[in-house]
């Protein structure tokens, strides 16, 4: 398993300083557009939200969707264990709900909410963030170990809209948060 360190990671150019490239290699990949998501999992009665940049559909046929999750995350633990997740597509008014999401949830099934956020189920049973704008149920197909991360593939298996198809959605450079690099 990776350990997380503050020393520059290689390779490196030639004839470069490793700590000035790092610094800009970062900055050239928090650059790539990404959106800025909530992942739902669930293992059992177990549950989880959190949030994540590191989503796309990968596949037209079938619809896949890929999202990569840190693997000493909670979130990994239950997709992996119940093969399955959810991605909430969050409308850019409702930043600041994804910092409610940065570390485990407290879950009351009885309120069904995440953080006191309702949530619905659907297909899978993978929590959905009610006021979504959109959202994907997945089914695993595949994991990829990545570095420090999982890339799990799922089949999309349940999709809807839970606000106007036109309303804009949440990207990371609508926050003031950054995540990769």
């Amino acid at each position: 398993m990776p350990v997380k360190s503050d020393e520059p990671i290689g390779p490196f150019p030639t004839e470069a300083d490793p700590t000035e490239y790092d610094k800009l290699r970062r900055r050239v990949l928090w650059t790539m557009p990404s959106g800025l998501y909530v992942i739902g999992s669930r293992a059992g009665e177990r549950m989880n939200a959190m949030t994540a940049n590191w989503v796309s559909q990968v596949s037209f046929n079938p619809k896949l969707v890929a999202v990569s999750v840190e693997r000493e995350a909670l979130t990994h633990e239950l997709i992996h264990d119940g093969q399955a997740f959810s991605v909430s597509i969050i409308d850019r008014e409702d930043r600041a709900i994804v910092r409610k999401f940065t570390k485990p949830v407290e879950v009351d099934e009885v309120a069904k909410t995440l953080n006191d956020i309702p949530f619905v189920e659907r297909t899978t049973g993978a929590p959905i963030l009610a006021q979504a704008v959109s959202w994907v149920d997945c089914r695993v197909t595949q994991e990829v170990g990545v570095g420090g991360h999982t890339l799990f593939v799922g089949e999309v298996v349940d999709a809807g809209f839970g606000k106007a198809e036109e309303t804009p959605v949440l990207r990371m450079e609508d926050t003031r948060m950054n995540y990769g690099g």
